[in-house]
């Protein structure tokens, strides 16, 4: 019903930047809050950033003043600019999304994308 498709990942050097996409696609309704997670090796997956429908933001600590998350409601798209990048950035990031449906306009599901890899070097 719904596709969220990541974007824009690689390998960047440490202090660089990358801009991630994920494009949601299907019989959408209506999406609320567009969120991007990272799950790294070995570790549980954890919220990056995430925006309401309205331009509400919220970050993670790690990520505050080194990235910025935005969307295009017009597009069902939402990005991630992230500067200055550490090692430890590297991971998997994940988009999710709020979505309701055309059949169920009045229910939320969560929706993830498959995830694109970002390895930062030292």
């Amino acid at each position: 019903q719904v596709q969220l498709v990541e974007s824009g990942g690689g390998l960047v050097q440490a202090g660089g930047s990358l801009r991630l996409s994920c494009a949601a696609s299907g019989t959408i309704f209506r999406i609320n809050t567009m969120a991007w997670y990272r799950q790294a090796p070995g570790k549980q997956r954890e919220l990056v950033a995430n925006i309401t429908s309205g331009g509400s933001t919220n970050y993670a600590d790690f990520v505050k003043g080194r990235s910025t998350i935005s969307r295009d409601n017009a597009k069902n798209t939402v990005y991630l600019q992230m500067n200055s990048l550490k090692p430890e950035d590297t991971a998997v990031y994940y988009c999710n999304a709020d979505v309701h449906t055309l059949s169920m306009r009045f229910y939320g599901m969560d929706y993830w994308g498959k995830g694109t890899l970002v390895t930062v070097s030292s």
